[in-house]
Order: C-alpha cells, then structure tokens, then sequence
C-alpha cells in the first residue's frame, strides 16, 4: 500500500495514512498469523501504517503467500505455523487465520506469555471460549475484533440512547445482496468455520448490540438458519477474492453453512432482540440497520458495515417520536477508517502501565463467553448443533479443556478491548 493520507482505496480498502515511528518508544514486535484477504487487505497495511507496531513476523500455511506479504527489506520473520515462531521476542500477535484455527493458535501464543488479538468471530463455540479462558490465565491478555464499535455512526446511536427512554427492543439486520464468500473452500463448510453468516455477520450485530444495551445477560434464544443461496453462483460475492476463489456454485461441503440465519434473544433487563444476518438476498444493496426502540422514541440506523462496494451511499440515523420524524447529522466518513480507529485503541490499552489499563482485566474473554453462548443457542435451537472440534491441520481432534463455565445468564459490564 502506498503511504498517501487515505483511509480508502478504490477497491473499498483500508489503507492508512503513513505516520512516522515514535522516536521515544520503540514499536511493538507484532506478528501476523494469516496471509489471507483481511490481512493483505486489513492489518499488514494498517499494523505497519502506525507508530506504535512494526510487523516482525508473518505466519500462514501458504509460506509463499506470507512471504510475499512481509514488508520488504527488515528481515521479517516468515513460518507455516505459530511454533515455527519459537523464541522470536513478540509484543502481539494478530491472529487473522481460518475460524476453526483461532483457538489452537491463540492457545500456543498465550502459553509463550504474547499478548493475542483475535479477530471475529474470536471462537467458534462457547467450548472453545472456555479453552480460550483457560490459556489466558497464564496472564497473557487476549483482545477481541469489534471494529464496528469503532464507526461514527454507531457511535452516534450510542449517544441517542438516553433520549429514547426505557429501551424495549433491538433490531439487528445485515444482508448482503450478493455476499458468499469464498464457494467450496472453509467458509463454507461447516465443520471449519463453524457457521456461515451467523458467525461471520451475526457475530459483529451480537457485539454491537448487546454494547449498545451494556452488555446484559441473555435469558431466552429462538433461531432458525437456512441455506437457499449457497448453490446459486451468483450470489457470490465479487468484491473480495475471497469469493472470487472457487465460485463454481456448487456445494463441495458435506456440512454446508447456513447462508441465512434468523434469531430472536430475550435479555434479562427485558428488552427484546431480532437479528437477521444474510450472506445473499432479493436485495439491491448490501446493508445494515439498527434500530432500537425505548419508551420515548424509536432510532433508526441504517448504513452498510464492512468493505462491500455495494453499498448504502451514505449512513442514516433517523429519530422519531410520536410520528414526527428527525434526522441526525452523521460524518461523511471513509470505508474502513473504524479499522484505524481499533488499532489506535489497541495501541492505547497495549501502552497502558499495568493495573491502570481503561479495559478491566477478563472484560473481552467474559464478553466472547456471552457472544459464543448466543450463537451456540442460536444454532441449538436451529437444529444445528455446534461442529466437532478440528485440530490445526483440519482433522477431528479431541475437546479442548474447558475452564469452569460461567452462567450464561449474565453479562461483564466490563468494555472488551481494544
């Protein structure tokens, strides 16, 4: 990437602006674990952009792929695998790798002492949370993805809130009108991602709108999942490579993801919760809509999250009470600056002297805990039980030791870093 002061490529990429290093402290050691579309796309660029990190080490089965990724002329370190990293003195690792391998790897960092920063969705099932936990408590700290906190305009819902009263209801949508990514490789299959647009889109709507209430306890779960699209070639997402590669259209899976899936959560402050997340649709544009309802006005957010190019022009928030209808002024912001935003807030809680960190300690593991049981009751009330665990070179493997379980009834109030 190049290093003019953009946060947007013609592609709807995110770039950064290139900021020279820190003079009075060194750059954090960072190592990138996965060569795919969301590093090449996401962190290399912004990692390398910012002061506080210096990419050192890069790690994806493809060697050949990590290797063309690393920045030039520094020596970077380049492995097929977390050990291959061995003793490289590290501040942070990023894990971006496929789902069914963010655990084992994440385990085999904390257990060096390096910090992880994981990237959605963090685990698969509330059994690898639980592991997850268990390998924290060596004292590494593990922060999760949560990008779209990061965006202006959820940012301005948030601030809408204590206007509309006692919140009663949440409404979660994101559809694509043409988003299957990667056709026939693990995205799809079941057994390695672990679910197919409720964990891939549904994960980021669960973050931002359990965030959004302050993270309460889930009492009540109701889904239904379906996969009408997966066969249909062209609802293959175009944009990214990662549905360019293998779009035949055809289900090579034998456990196929679902392409759509429908939810209904009840929390225990009483506010009711409709997520639909939706790879592919009749739709004409790839949007997403919040809107959440209170005793004093109802607010409606409506935009596009993520890098699709087929998008809602402009984000919208829309007030409205007792059928007078009000817009609120939003930034004209660049796809992908909430990216910026995250890494800046990494950089924050990675600086910050132990004990005085803005992020209570445990806060992102207790908040992936009440992520992962959304989705596991989600899939179980589906009829989709959670698949098997898989070992890092996708074989079946046994359980992963579980740390004792917290009740899914209650949430941390704590924010999940960064």
């Amino acid at each position: 990437m190049s290093g003019e002061a953009t946060a947007r490529s013609d592609r709807g990429e995110a770039t950064a602006p290139s900021r020279p290093r820190a003079a009075e402290a060194p750059p954090l050691r960072t190592a990138v674990l996965g060569a795919g579309w969301v590093s090449r796309t996401v962190w290399v660029p912004l990692l390398e952009a910012h002061p506080a990190f210096e990419v050192t080490a890069l790690v994806d089965a493809d060697a050949a792929a990590a290797r063309a990724l690393a920045p030039p002329g520094r020596g970077v370190a380049v492995g097929t695998g977390p050990d291959d990293l061995g003793d490289l003195p590290l501040d942070l690792a990023v894990v971006a790798l496929p789902n069914h391998l963010h655990v084992p790897a994440a385990r085999t960092l904390l257990g060096r002492g390096i910090p992880v920063f994981v990237e959605k969705p963090v685990c698969r099932t509330t059994a690898e949370a639980r592991a997850l936990a268990e390998a924290a408590g060596s004292g590494a700290d593990v922060y999760a993805g949560s990008a779209a906190r990061h965006r202006a305009d959820v940012r301005a819902l948030a601030a809408l809130l204590p206007s509309l009263g006692d919140l009663r209801a949440l409404g979660l949508d994101w559809t694509r009108a043409s988003g299957i990514p990667q056709r026939g490789g693990w995205f799809t299959d079941r057994r390695l991602a672990g679910g197919g647009a409720l964990l891939d889109l549904g994960w980021h709507l669960l973050d931002v709108g359990l965030d959004l209430l302050g993270r309460p306890g889930v009492t009540a779960a109701l889904g239904a999942v379906s996969s009408d699209w997966l066969g249909d070639s062209g609802a293959t997402a175009d944009w990214s490579p990662r549905g360019r590669d293998g779009a035949t259209g055809a289900r090579t899976a034998d456990d196929p993801v679902e392409d759509t899936a429908r939810g209904f959560l009840l929390t225990d402050t009483g506010v009711a919760v409709s997520l639909e997340a939706r790879w592919a649709s009749h739709r004409e544009v790839d949007s997403t809509t919040l809107t959440v309802e209170g005793t004093k006005g109802v607010a409606v957010l409506r935009g596009t999250f993520g890098f699709s190019p087929h998008r809602v022009p402009r984000s919208s928030l829309t007030l409205l009470r007792r059928g007078e209808r009000s817009e609120i002024p939003l930034p004209d912001e660049p796809v992908g600056i909430e990216y910026e935003r995250l890494v800046d807030s990494l950089a924050r809680r990675l600086a910050s002297p132990a004990g005085a960190a803005p992020v209570a300690p445990g806060g992102s593991l207790a908040e992936i805990a009440v992520l992962a049981s959304c989705v596991d009751r989600l899939y179980a009330s589906a009829g989709r039980p959670g698949p098997s665990p898989v070992s890092p070179e996708g074989q079946e493997s046994p359980q992963a030791p579980q740390a004792p379980q917290a009740p899914d009834t209650t949430g941390s109030q704590a924010r999940s870093g960064p």
